[in-house]
Order: structure tokens, then sequence, then C-alpha cells
């Protein structure tokens, strides 16, 4: 499949010839779901605790007499049904990581990737550079451009000016190859794609 080149100048460049096995997979939404919940599973801290009944400081005594108080009967300050008292089935510090297989993580990255030029939202850039760290100069070439919503990936590294002058750029985000994922590039409209990063993410996967 040949794309169209473009510079940031918004002019055509040259052609590339993009291989099929990578963007031309057939889209199953069922595969992008479990790649993405692998992904949010695998960045939750999962600190959140609370206090079982053998946690906590307080005394062990009866609350109050059994009979004679027209209370209910009580063992135990801490039981659950007591103010203060433990929490049942609550959550404790633990991973929410699971497995998934390489082989599966590389379907889900081609999978995506053909989403975008399925979608016709697959840009193809010569370089991803700037001269300045100047964020008012990349705005006004990515409103030339078109491109409100954008992820740039980009080959080995990312230039440091473009890295610079698109931190406060609302909308836009910018990885090397290697930080390429499913979960970014579904979150953003475009996607685009140096012609390094089409090299490497070929030879990649």
């Amino acid at each position: 499949m040949k794309i169209d080149v473009i510079s940031l100048e918004n002019k055509k460049v040259s052609d590339i010839e993009l291989n099929d096995a990578i963007f031309s997979v057939e889209v199953r939404k069922d595969i992008l779901n479990r790649v993405v919940n692998w992904q949010l599973a695998k960045r939750q801290a999962g600190t959140h605790k609370v206090k079982r009944r053998g946690e906590l400081r307080i005394t062990k005594a009866k609350p109050f007499r059994q009979k004679g108080t027209g209370n209910a009967r009580q063992g135990f300050k801490g039981a659950t049904q007591m103010r203060g008292g433990a929490t049942v089935h609550g959550p404790v510090y633990r991973s929410h990581a699971h497995d998934l297989t390489k082989k599966f993580r590389k379907l889900g990255l081609k999978t995506a990737l053909s989403a975008k030029v399925a979608e016709g939202n697959l840009i193809i850039v010569d370089s991803a550079t700037l001269s300045t760290p100047s964020t008012k100069g990349l705005k006004s070439i990515l409103s030339n451009l078109g491109w409100k919503n954008a992820l740039v990936i980009d080959g080995e590294s990312v230039n440091d000016n473009f890295a610079l002058a698109s931190r406060n750029i609302h909308g836009l985000d910018v990885l090397p190859q290697i930080g390429a994922n499913v979960y970014d590039i579904l979150k953003h409209e475009k996607l685009v794609l140096t012609t390094e990063a089409v090299t490497t993410l070929e030879g990649r996967l």
C-alpha cells in the first residue's frame, strides 16, 4: 500500500510503501479492547487499602453488657456494623496486572495501526524536527496542517526542540517509536508517523 509523505509545511515530498502485514490487518474491536484493558490494568497503582478486623487498634471487650440496655447484643466494637468498625471485603494492596502474550500485544499494535489507516487518519511526515523550541511556531504549523488532536511517533528518539515546543499544546502528544502503544494511538484522532518511525515499527513488528 502506497501513501503520500508530507512535510510539516503540508507539501508532498514523496510516497512510501507500507507493509500490508502491519498496516492492513483486519480491524477487530475485541483485540483492541483486550490490549487497552491490559495497558490500563498495568497502570493502576493498587495502593488502595482499608483496615480489616485484625488491623484495628481497638479494645476486644464487649461494648456494653449483653442484656438490659435495650440495644442489640454486640460482642466487639470493631464489628463491621459498628461506628468505626472494620470494612468487609474492602480493597487491599494488590497488583491489577494480568498476562498478555507478546504475540497478542504485537497483533494489538498492528490492529491499531490498521484502524487508523482504515479511518484515513494515518499521516506520514518526512521528519518531525524544529530549528527552535517555539510553541507558538508549532501551533501555527499544526493549524496549517489541521491537526487538532494528534499523536506524533518519531524514530529512535524525539527531536528535542519539537518535544519542548509540544509540551504545552493540548491534544498533541509526542513519543519515540519504542513508546508506540494501542491506548495512545486510539485516544488521538490523528496518528502521525515519521518515515523513520515507519521503518523501525516495521522492523519491530
